[in-house]
């Protein structure tokens, strides 16, 4: 960081992504755990957008839980797959941390052959995830097809992100 004469500095933050070429390249939990994520858009009810998302966590006991976005006429009243998996762990699993996550999509609209990455909201459910267990989560992106982004941490998604600590 540099210092200016009016007392104003810069901070650069950057996130390191492990891009892999296909999920063949990848260790094989972590592609179990997307083969869940993209099992997991089959339950999506997306009827409006038409854009399925399936998510896969992996808890710390090594159990696998899946979530499926749910849209609704209101739109705000839609819960993103993510979301869908944290709760879920959250509610048959109080207490046990979610080690990693695995989010994939696919659209009727246009072929996806980029990762896609959680919403903004996803990211900060992700956070206090991390926040709440004290850990970190491993996050496992991709579209339909082509390369896999991998991140070490919703942090690395969500940087000067908000938490409980600041309370």
């Amino acid at each position: 960081m540099e210092h200016s004469k009016t007392g104003t500095r810069e901070l650069v933050i950057k996130t390191a992504i492990k891009v892999y070429d296909s999920p063949a390249s990848m260790t094989q939990a972590d592609q179990k755990l997307l083969a869940e994520a993209k099992a997991a858009m089959e339950d999506s009810y997306s009827p409006y957008s038409q854009f399925k998302v399936g998510a896969a966590i992996l808890l710390d006991n090594g159990i696998i839980l899946r979530g499926s976005n749910q849209e609704n006429a209101a739109y705000t009243m839609c819960i993103c797959a993510e979301r869908v998996a944290l709760a879920t762990a959250d509610s048959q699993f109080q207490g046990v941390p979610v080690v990693a996550i695995a989010v994939t999509a696919t659209s009727k609209n246009h072929a996806l052959n980029k990762p896609i990455s959680p919403c903004g909201a996803c990211r900060q459910s992700i956070a206090e995830a991390e926040y709440k267990h004290n850990t970190k989560m491993k996050i496992i992106m991709q579209g339909e097809t082509g390369e896999v982004y991998e991140v070490r941490s919703g942090m690395d998604l969500l940087p000067l992100g908000f938490d409980g600590s600041v309370l």
